[in-house]
Formats: C-alpha cells, structure tokens, sequence
C-alpha cells in the first residue's frame, strides 16, 4: 500500500470513528432549532455555525456523516447480493437462464440509472417519517444497482464453471445447487469484495443527488444531500465558508474510497 492510499485509509477510518462517536461529540441535537440565532457565524456553541432555521451545523454534520455512510455501504451489501446470487447462478447455469439474466441486466443498463430512480421514488409516498424514508432510499438504490456487477460475476463464474476442481466434485455426484453453493460462490467472494467497495462511493454520491432533489433522506433528519441542499442559500455560504465542510468531506471520502480500492483488488 502506497502513503498515499495509506493515508486515505486513515482518513476513512478517523471519519468512521467520528460517525460512530457523533452522540457524545455533538454540542446540541441536530434538529434542536436555536432560532435567536438562525445562519449564525462560527463560535464556541456552535462551531460550524447554524443553518437557517437556527440548527447546529457541526450537529447535522456529524448525523449527516453516519446517516450517509451506513446507508451506502447497506445498499452496497444489498446490491452485491443480488448482483452475487443471478449473476453466479446465470454464469453456472447457462443456457436460457444465463441470457434471460443478461437480457434483463443490458435492458436496465440502457436506462439513465439516475433518471429510473427518480422514477421509482416519484411512485412511492414522498410524506413519510424520516427513518421509513432512509429504508426507501437503501432498498431502492440496493435493488436497482446490481446491473454492472452480475455481468462481471456473469462472466467469472462462467470461467469456474468448467474448472478441474468443479469437473471433480460434479464427477463425484454433487448436485447443481451444491455444486454452487459450495465450489462456485466460495471461489467468487474475492470478486464480491471488490465489486462491494466499488459500490459504496456510487452509492454515497447517488444518496447526495436525491437527497439534494428532495427524494432521499427526508427532513429533518440530516444526511449530505440534505445538507448540500443549503448552498440554495448562497449570501448565506458566502457568509460563512464553512458551510461548505459537508461537500469538502463529501469529496474527500469519495476520493478516500477511489483510493483504497486499489490495493483492495490487489490484495484479493
């Protein structure tokens, strides 16, 4: 591992431990409304100042950081798999089976991902609590973002398939579904990681767009997108700069993810 992806690596693991930490760090609750002091500048209350409606801005950061990077990751763990158990299956199976899963992957491959979960979430209620809102967003973005990932785990256990490992056990008289459950799958969780890590920036950045278009996590509860949301206040921003921390830390721990991962593939 270089310095650099060294780096990187402790910048994600102090801002994981900062998230897990947000409940003793905050200095007030992130919806709690200081409205003596709405847009208010940096000072020893309130570090990062207050938002409009008088709300910590440290405290939403904080919140914002946890609520955003358990969602990715969750929606990443549930779209691997997805992605590990048709993308497996058609590259084991093959025949009708594997065309029928790549057909249907190469459909929603050919529509704008964004625009279909826009779609989708238009369908679904807007005036919900915000909790049943971040279990929309993790489930929505979890069960349509497999597409890219089962044609590279489509194509890998296509190649197991007639390895002399798996040639010896179905000699042997193991049945398809073991043949799968125990030679196949175990042979591809290397390639379940990394299409996992790789996932987790897509997610974090796709949770930042909807939630910046009210589609996402719902007020007041903060995430990045949300928080984002405030740059609609520019005489605000320029105010008080730092209000820019969330897109500043929002970029840091994409670019964090992008540089790890790497060494990540590597390693497996």
């Amino acid at each position: 591992m270089s310095p650099l992806q060294k780096m990187a690596a402790i910048i994600l693991c102090v801002t994981f431990v900062l998230m897990v930490l947000a409940t003793i760090l905050v200095p007030a609750p992130y919806d709690r409304q200081f409205r003596d002091v709405p847009n208010a500048g940096p000072s020893t209350a309130h570090p990062l100042g207050t938002d409009g409606l008088g709300r910590d801005s440290l405290s939403r950061l904080l919140y914002g950081t946890r609520v955003s990077l358990l969602l990715a990751p969750a929606a990443a763990l549930l779209s691997t798999l997805v992605a590990a158990l048709l993308g497996s299956a058609a590259g084991f199976l093959g025949g009708w089976f594997e065309r029928v899963v790549l057909a249907v992957t190469d459909l929603s491959l050919a529509l704008p991902w964004l625009f279909l979960l826009l779609t989708v979430r238009a369908m679904l209620p807007l005036d919900v609590p915000p909790m049943v809102s971040v279990i929309i967003a993790f489930l929505m973005m979890g069960l349509l973002g497999w597409q890219a990932s089962v044609r590279v785990i489509c194509a890998a256990a296509r190649g197991v398939k007639d390895s002399d490992f798996l040639l010896l056990a179905r000699s042997s008289g193991c049945k398809p579904a073991r043949l799968l459950l125990r030679h196949v799958v175990p042979n591809l969780r290397p390639l379940f990681y990394a299409q996992f890590w790789i996932s987790i920036p897509l997610f974090i950045l796709t949770e930042a767009n909807l939630s910046i278009l009210g589609l996402g996590v719902m007020e007041p509860m903060p995430s990045w997108g949300n928080l984002l949301r405030g740059f609609e206040d520019f005489p605000a921003v320029a105010a008080n700069p730092l209000r820019l921390v969330p897109l500043i830390l929002l970029v840091i721990v994409v670019m964090c993810f992008q540089l790890v991962l790497p060494s990540q593939e590597v390693t497996q």
